[in-house]
């Protein structure tokens, strides 16, 4: 835990000269304001300094646009990219009229939901453990206008340009279609890269365990970090996405976290692992199924029972829903199984209790991580409050499961439209304890509704193919 005097002598010791503030919007992007080294001070560690708020976007308006950005000192790390030393502090969001942290800043309310947790007495602590996925590009362009709307995406390594003779040649060793997983080089062509990426995040304080190729064509990858409490978390998943893009960047790569950026192949996720503690005692391990307790099931109970409404958070991009579509290995059905992949839920294979989990399988990477884990969360709690039973468990392939029978089983949405009216009428448990309010939820809806009307009023490159000689 660093504290403030802890920040000060890393400014000595490493001659930094500017310090980059950082705070997430409801999107989940980071923004950041940079001041010379000689601006903070330690009451900045309780007054924050000051903003203009209105032109972040779902955030107030510009006759409310005073606010603070209060850095918390256990956030500080050394931006590995910068030409001038740099030291990056995470904020909070402070609104300026009442002192108290702003009710639409994501972090804040990820610090509500831990301390929500604690006061209901379940448990001490919830740790989270994300694994986000990504894909790695040589090229990438778009534009949409009144008279034109295309993507254009290429990778040399990519299974349609197997038949390409470029002038640096061809090797051969390209991965098809879902044939990128735990692949050797020379078709695995980004093993140095993760290694940096890995272990740049290793030198800024994120806890790092793994890397390897995921499975679809053109440069699928994964890295794997330590598990941790949602504020913490929320942070990792942050700094995650800017140390990938930048180092692919370096690389002279692309990197994109969007859920589904090819047809035809694997979109990308963020399966996210979860449990429930109390001191050092793992609340999730016992004898009912899988190796879980009751309040474990009740837990994956209430995942369950607000999954729909969950889906605003975990998947809140018009793109998600193209993910989540059965036959790409996408967990849409919601069941919960013990080791079976093919359900929404997971109960993985592990050893001991203290390693006794469940894995949550829909989410992606366009959510704000500060909000995902905490919903999450808050409808776990209400499942073991409310001792939801989330059924019987699914031990077979459920992606070999014939249409009629796979037609019968609740499934996640299939829209972000079907998904923001599901949590529109489905919100009670979020607002629990004040960890999440109406207003938030109304803002977040409204900005993320721009993106489904924007999609449905633009016409698409496909719908010429089907439809322009009608």
């Amino acid at each position: 835990m660093k504290t403030v005097k802890d920040v000060f002598k890393l400014i000595e010791e490493h001659g930094i000269r500017f310090v980059d503030f950082r705070f997430s919007d409801l999107k989940g992007r980071w923004h950041h304001i940079t001041n010379t080294v000689n601006m903070l001070e330690e009451d900045t560690f309780k007054e924050g300094l000051n903003f203009d708020g209105s032109s972040v976007e779902g955030w107030c308006e510009i006759n409310e646009s005073d606010m603070f950005y209060r850095p918390d000192p256990n956030s500080a790390f050394i931006d590995p990219f910068t030409n001038h030393p740099t030291l990056v502090l995470v904020c909070d969001i402070v609104d300026a009229a009442t002192g108290e942290i702003y009710n639409r800043c994501p972090r804040g309310l990820a610090a509500r939901a831990e301390s929500h947790l604690k006061k209901t007495g379940i448990a001490d602590k919830a740790i989270f453990g994300p694994e986000l996925e990504f894909f790695v590009f040589d090229n990438v362009s778009y534009s949409t206008s009144m008279g034109e709307s295309f993507f254009s995406v290429d990778a040399a390594h990519a299974a349609w340009n197997s038949g390409d003779l470029p002038e640096a040649g061809n090797t051969g060793h390209i991965a098809r279609e879902k044939g990128g997983y735990f692949r050797l080089a020379p078709i695995d062509r980004f093993q140095d890269m993760r290694s940096e990426m890995v272990e740049t995040l290793s030198k800024i304080g994120v806890g790092m365990r793994l890397h390897h190729p995921e499975v679809a064509t053109a440069g699928q990858c994964e890295i794997g970090m330590d598990a941790n409490t949602p504020v913490t978390m929320g942070d990792h998943a942050h700094m995650y996405k800017y140390v990938v893009q930048n180092v692919a960047d370096i690389y002279g790569q692309t990197a994109t976290f969007m859920p589904k950026p090819l047809g035809g192949d694997n979109g990308s996720g963020m399966h996210v692992h979860q449990s429930l503690w109390k001191g050092d005692t793992p609340l999730f391990a016992g004898d009912v199924y899988g190796g879980l307790s009751q309040e474990a099931l009740w837990y994956i109970g209430g995942i369950i029972k607000h999954a729909k409404a969950l889906n605003a958070f975990t998947n809140p991009l018009t793109n998600s829903y193209k993910r989540l579509i059965p036959g790409y290995e996408a967990p849409v059905i919601l069941t919960y199984s013990n080791r079976n992949r093919s359900a929404a839920i997971r109960i993985p294979a592990s050893h001991g209790p203290k390693a006794k989990r469940i894995e949550v399988r829909f989410p992606d990477c366009g959510a704000n991580s500060y909000l995902a884990f905490a919903a999450m969360m808050m409808a776990g709690l209400d499942g073991i409050k409310n001792k939801i039973d989330p059924g019987n468990p699914r031990e077979e392939n459920l992606y070999d499961l014939p249409e009629e029978e796979l037609n019968k089983l609740p499934q996640v949405c299939g829209s972000l439209r079907e998904a923001l009216n599901a949590l529109n009428a489905d919100r009670d448990f979020l607002k629990d304890g004040g960890v999440f309010d109406d207003d938030l939820i109304d803002a977040y809806i409204n900005l993320r509704m721009e993106d489904v009307v924007k999609l449905e009023h633009t016409p698409c490159p496909v719908e010429y193919e089907m439809y322009y000689s009608i």
